[in-house]
């Protein structure tokens, strides 16, 4: 194997390695965010008919 070839492949996998980083990182930060929204709610989250009566007959 020639060093042009050996070359290549160390950089196919850095690149490989660079874009599993970048995305394990979103996602992430966007757990991070998600559980920071799901925090920001009000505890007692309002059902939009909870607690009244709802006529389903036809």
């Amino acid at each position: 194997m020639d060093i042009n070839s050996i070359m290549s492949s160390q950089l196919a996998q850095l690149q490989q390695t660079v874009q599993m980083s970048v995305l394990k990182n979103a996602l992430n930060m966007e757990t991070v965010a998600a559980v920071t929204m799901l925090e920001d709610m009000p505890q007692p989250a309002s059902h939009p008919f909870k607690g009244t009566v709802v006529d389903v007959q036809a």
